[in-house]
């Protein structure tokens, strides 16, 4: 009796092996042809279902990213830094070979090296550059004035002036390049600023206001420690002309300034460095400890800097 029992027992499993097989496949059917449904909102949305996914994408990169950075890199060559002076021109070098290296010249063997190290063929700027002990973050100590070079600096100068019409009349006299009154800002207005200098009476400088922009970051804008802010139109219009230079303390406190140029000679050259210098011993703050200038060197455009003796400390 077991033994039939068993038999259909085996009977039976056989037969319902492939119904639930055929069943099973008809539901994975279904499935498929029922689209898949998002709740409207909350964590079951198809929207922040996406979200999720592009998270987790998202994290995946980067941790591929962390791990690529963070794998051993080979190393190539370690590049050849060759010194300054053999990433210079070929006639900057032979002219830097003049120059003794630590040496200090007075100040007529240093122009006279200056003029003869010019490597360019055009008429170059002479420059003298002085390092000063000040601290330019000092209202006190931040150095800026004007001087008239005795030679002038070999730039021709374009002066405009904004005054009324009887002032402008004498300034045109004096040498004035642009002499207006309303006209001159109708000029500005257009952005015209074909001038080097712009001079302007205390009671016309509000108006200049608006331009402030314009005229501040190109340095043309008047102030009275640069004399450009007067109601002498005349003398400033002369002195311009005559070859007033401006200089002031960068952050780095050193003075920059241009005395000439080469075709000036030596002599001349000797007394606007003079000149410069004696206006610059001049400016030093009564609040200053300890050396007020401690180098000057001069130079011309594109030629090799020379050190001079510091004697007007």
């Amino acid at each position: 009796m077991a033994k039939e029992e068993v038999k259909d027992l085996e009977e039976k499993t056989t037969v319902e092996a492939p119904v639930e097989e055929a069943a099973a496949e008809e539901v994975a059917d279904k499935a498929e042809e029922t689209p898949e449904t998002f709740a409207k909102s909350g964590k079951k949305s198809k929207k922040h279902i996406e979200e999720v996914k592009a998270e987790e994408e998202r994290q995946a990169r980067k941790v591929e990213r962390k791990a690529a950075e963070a794998a051993p890199k080979a190393k190539g060559a370690t590049p050849v830094t060759r010194p300054k002076i053999e990433r210079r021109g070929k006639k900057y070098q032979e002219a830097h070979k003049l120059v003794e290296k630590g040496k200090l010249y007075n100040l007529g063997e240093a122009v006279k090296l200056a003029m003869d190290t010019n490597p360019t063929k055009f008429d170059a700027s002479v420059e003298v550059h002085a390092r000063l002990g000040v601290d330019p973050r000092q209202a006190d100590q931040n150095i800026r004035t004007t001087l008239v070079l005795p030679h002038g600096n070999g730039k021709t100068v374009r002066v405009a002036v904004f005054a009324p019409l009887d002032v402008c009349k004498a300034a045109k006299a004096a040498g004035a390049d642009i002499a207006e009154d309303e006209e001159f800002l109708k000029r500005l207005e257009k952005g015209n600023v074909d001038f080097d200098v712009l001079i302007s009476t205390p009671q016309y400088m509000p108006k200049l206001g608006k331009f402030a922009r314009l005229l501040g970051p190109k340095g043309l804008m008047p102030n009275p420690k640069a004399g450009t802010v007067t109601a002498d139109v005349e003398k400033a219009v002369k002195d311009s002309k005559a070859g007033k230079v401006e200089y002031r303390v960068d952050k780095q406190a050193i003075v920059h300034i241009g005395v000439g140029k080469v075709s000036f000679g030596q002599d001349k050259l000797v007394e606007n460095i003079n000149a410069f210098l004696d206006s610059l011993k001049a400016q030093k703050p009564a609040s200053l400890k300890g050396s007020y200038i401690k180098t000057i060197f001069i130079t011309t455009t594109m030629g090799p800097s020379i050190q001079i003796e510091n004697i007007y400390n």
